[in-house]
């Protein structure tokens, strides 16, 4: 109980908890209840005697509550799974202590550098003390810092029981950054009325809008032969792939969208000359900007295919998760809530939209409203991650000044 927001998240990040979109099972991989088994247990040296691990990887717990007022029970959630993206196998954190200022240059891989042309948070981290990778591996603060920031205040709250609160319940899921990670979640067993995702950025921003988002498979059959003797037999299923990629809108890709605009992002690409499969994620906050842009592909991929008449091709569309925003603005006092506790910790909300999803994105639609509080890292699923020990102290601030919020306003 006398760990550090830091402690944790330097015991966790070392733990390699990838997941994998090609496995079916969930866990995707069981290396992610390594992690779970180390939480379970810490939550139970806190006292939380309900802690344990589902058969899926998920981790429940309870931290009751101690006050006579009837509040609604609350959930905090995040995730335990790190990004497919970039490694997370031997995880060697650094802490840069007492920044002050300037580019920082990674131990591990020295030409990568966090560069403040590139990352200008950096210019309000003076003085804070930054954690990093060596630059070989990502970092996994998305999510471990959450986890970290949802695991001391749990802690802050049971050590200090004059904060009073209302019964809290911890949900730790799996396979997030593959779009699975409420699919196993059991919203009756949790029980909770609304719940808060610790999976944001910058301090001050919460999230109450993600992107709407589905996944799109397209799979080719060409026609095989020998290239010695292929001149008006063969039709090769990579090239037609390449084709069906080339001709994809330039102003419609994630390196060349921002604010509210959705994109079409081809995320795989696979085949010999008989069989290729292309697999895209398509974005929009609106389900209206989905179907257009999953029409527009369907429309680019028959008009490759007429150059190419022996062969066929499938197209499958499933959706993944819809904007949170829905949900969310039938249950205003959720945000109002949140944005005081922001406010008592000295900062100014910023109310923002993902352009991406959170776990509260599934949640939200399946009983459990979920807007996002920031963590205060940066530069997720990359070897450049980086986040402020001081900033990830002022997120466990908010997770406290929110659960008393909702005791006051009982």
């Amino acid at each position: 109980m006398t760990d550090t927001v830091l402690d944790r998240l330097l015991r966790y990040v070392v733990i390699d908890t990838q997941s994998d979109p090609e496995s079916k099972a969930q866990p995707s991989t069981e290396k992610q209840k390594d992690l779970g088994r180390v939480l379970v247990d810490e939550l139970l040296a806190l006292g939380l005697k309900d802690a344990h691990m589902d058969e899926h990887g998920n981790i429940y717990a309870t931290l009751a509550a101690n006050t006579d007022k009837d509040v609604p029970v609350i959930c905090f959630c995040s995730h335990m799974d790190t990004a497919p993206d970039f490694t997370g196998t031997n995880v060697k954190p650094n802490v840069v202590r007492n920044y002050q200022g300037g580019d920082i240059q990674l131990t591990g891989d020295t030409s990568r550098v966090i560069r403040v042309s590139e990352h200008p948070e950096l210019k309000h981290q003076i003085g804070h003390d930054i954690v990093t990778t060596d630059g070989t591996t990502l970092l996994g603060a998305d999510d471990k810092a959450g986890i970290a920031e949802i695991m001391t205040a749990a802690a802050t709250l049971i050590a200090n029981p004059e904060i009073r609160h209302g019964a809290i319940r911890i949900l730790f899921t799996t396979d997030e950054e593959i779009g699975r990670g409420a699919d196993k979640v059991d919203i009756a067993k949790l029980g909770a009325a609304f719940g808060y995702t610790l999976d944001g950025s910058t301090i001050g921003e919460i999230d109450d809008e993600t992107f709407s988002a589905d996944g799109v498979e397209i799979e080719i059959s060409g026609v095989a032969q020998h290239p010695g003797t292929s001149k008006g037999v063969m039709e090769n299923a990579i090239k037609i792939a390449a084709d069906i990629v080339a001709r994809l809108p330039k102003h419609l890709a994630p390196e060349t969208t921002d604010g509210r605009t959705g994109f079409i992002h081809p995320t795989d690409i696979s085949g010999s000359m008989d069989a290729a499969r292309l697999t895209f994620i398509i974005r929009d906050f609106v389900n209206e900007g989905l179907t257009e842009k999953e029409a527009l592909l369907k429309t680019i991929a028959e008009d490759v295919m007429k150059d190419y008449p022996g062969s066929t091709m499938t197209f499958t569309v499933t959706e993944q998760y819809r904007n949170m925003k829905e949900v969310l603005d039938r249950h205003p006092e959720i945000m109002a809530n949140l944005t005081e506790a922001v406010r008592r910790v000295g900062l100014e909300p910023v109310t923002n939209a993902i352009r991406g999803g959170t776990d509260g994105s599934r949640l939200s639609f399946m009983g459990l409203p979920c807007p996002n509080i920031y963590t205060g890292g940066h530069s997720y699923h990359s070897p450049l991650e980086w986040i402020s020990v001081q900033d990830m102290e002022k997120s466990v601030e908010t997770i406290v000044e929110l659960a008393k919020v909702w005791e006051e306003r009982a």
